[in-house]
């Protein structure tokens, strides 16, 4: 049982003529959704609920097609949702002509800037390069390497319609899967102050702004798992990226240190 819910004139609805054949054949529980349950507003407060959670772990993953290949770069750290900031260890693929292995490059998430150390060639060794994320075309949504899962979640306040798929499971922990489509364009107007300039900026700089994505809810509607497929343009072609953020252990704490003036670096970054 499938239940399809849409945005209407600020209100939400579930579709008549599903809650009539749930009527009529008396389907509940793991295939339907409850009643009176909006499933576009539970995804869309996904925010708010990671703000009340105030930190958690998190695992990353961005799988892009270049060249008919096909890359992951994988992340793994933890967020603070209340002071807004996190830190992540992002692993890139190995070079396909296996000539070169990359280190590990530290990013530091906040609000309008994105920190990396070992961003580069030409960067020193003890130093961090700073990037404000308004100024990316692409809001730091896939730049970095990893959604910032903050704005992962900030991004399904514009989520138009969500179907209900199911029951499952994300780190042992029963959830309710999700699936819909966000507007980014929406996102950045209905966004906390912090998450907007930079959804703003991916608003303008995305080929298209309509995003599918596939979202994990518990129970008490904190965000454990999501997907987003992205398109954006590179060189007048389409190129289509997935960013999967998983969250777990909630509560533990995370500390995240800014680095000193001193220790950023301003030169030229090498890509």
């Amino acid at each position: 049982m499938v239940a399809q819910h849409t945005r209407r004139s600020g209100t939400m609805a579930v579709a008549a003529t599903v809650m009539g054949m749930m009527a009529a054949t008396g389907c509940t529980g793991a295939g339907a959704v409850a009643d009176d349950v909006d499933a576009v507003d539970e995804v869309v407060r996904a925010a708010d609920a990671l703000e009340r959670a105030r930190s958690s772990r998190t695992r990353t993953a961005m799988e892009m097609a270049t060249g008919g290949t096909r890359v992951t770069i994988r992340g793994e750290g933890g967020y603070d949702f209340a002071r807004r900031t996190g830190r992540l260890t992002v692993v890139l693929p190995p070079d396909p002509a296996g000539l070169d292995e990359h280190e590990p490059i530290t990013e530091l998430l906040t609000p309008g800037a994105l920190y990396m150390k070992n961003r580069g060639a030409g960067v020193p060794a003890d130093k961090w390069v700073r990037v404000d994320t308004a100024a990316l075309d692409d809001g730091n949504l896939v730049t970095g390497g990893a959604t910032d899962p903050l704005a992962a979640a900030e991004l399904l306040r514009g989520a138009e319609q969500v179907t209900f798929v199911g029951e499952s499971e994300v780190e042992g922990e029963r959830v309710r899967h999700f699936r819909g489509t966000t507007d980014i364009g929406r996102a950045a107007r209905a966004a906390r102050p912090h998450a907007r300039p930079a959804l703003a900026a991916a608003a303008k700089g995305f080929a298209n702004r309509a995003v599918p994505f596939d979202v994990y809810l518990d129970d008490a509607g904190l965000l454990r798992k999501v997907r987003h497929r992205f398109t954006f343009a590179n060189e007048g072609r389409a190129v289509a990226v997935t960013s999967t953020t998983v969250l777990f252990d909630f509560g533990e704490p995370v500390v995240v240190r800014l680095p000193d003036e001193q220790d950023i670096y301003t030169g030229k970054v090498e890509v």
